[in-house]
């Protein structure tokens, strides 16, 4: 088992929101989102739906810390420990929509932060194994259905927050069917950018930090995207979801 476990993610996050101000209203939401996200990790993990469970949770507790990391910089006015896409969504206005929020934070949190964490608990050795590398891959995809299994019931968590207009609630439908080709096609890409960055991790550390900067500044412009007026789900299913890194420009 790893030294931190997801009932120790689930209580870092309930002291970040004890201690978190009452008007960071955007902020709490995600963070009560992100809370239930990961215990339905933690219930896949019991009902043996990993081939590692191990491993999952060890990725998990890995994952969750890149976003308290940003949170807690954030919280303490630390510009510079915040990477740009996190700074972009905690800064949005707070008079966006609920869904809006979450899925800023949820853009920054997939496709900045989970291609480290799988880089994280991924080794180079294991990158080599082709056995160990499909084992890996798999339980990522499982991961999908675990959240595609959310959307239902956070749709209706953020319903019970926000006003929805006429149009909102005919979108319904629509933004869930989205939402889950969201998960489903950024998740694809993620696994992209994570093989991009362990190529780059190869070739030395400041080869990795030019990758890791090349992928801050698309996931930060995704998120800029999400900042733009109008029906975003529906923006988003037109133009693609996730973001790509290209193909590393040869010595």
């Amino acid at each position: 088992m790893p030294e931190r476990d997801i009932a120790a993610v689930v209580a870092a996050m309930d002291a970040r929101f004890v201690r978190m101000p009452p008007d960071r209203t955007a902020q709490r939401l995600f963070l009560e989102t992100y809370r239930r996200t990961t215990l339905a990790v933690g219930k896949a993990i019991l009902d043996a739906q990993f081939e590692d469970p191990e491993w999952v949770e060890r990725w998990d507790v890995v994952f969750a810390d890149l976003y308290l990391a940003a949170l807690d910089g954030d919280l303490a006015r630390s510009v510079k420990a915040v990477p740009r896409p996190w700074r972009l969504a905690f800064d949005a206005p707070a008079s966006l929509p609920a869904l809006r929020h979450v899925l800023l934070g949820i853009n920054a949190h997939i496709n900045y932060d989970l291609p480290q964490a799988l880089l994280a608990v991924i080794t180079d050795e294991e990158f080599a194994d082709p056995v160990v590398v499909g084992r890996r891959a798999r339980d990522h995809e499982r991961i999908d259905g675990v959240l595609s299994g959310r959307v239902a019931a956070e749709d209706d968590e953020l319903g019970a927050v926000s006003t929805l207009t006429m149009v909102d609630r005919l979108l319904q439908p629509l933004n869930r069917l989205s939402s889950k080709r969201f998960l489903r096609e950024a998740r694809q890409k993620v696994w992209h950018n994570t093989v991009e960055l362990q190529r780059a991790r190869l070739a030395g550390e400041s080869v990795y930090a030019a990758r890791l900067a090349e992928l801050e500044v698309l996931s930060a412009a995704r998120i800029v995207d999400l900042l733009a007026p109008g029906q975003v789900l529906v923006r988003l299913a037109v133009a693609g979801f996730g973001v790509t890194l290209p193909p590393a420009v040869e010595a």
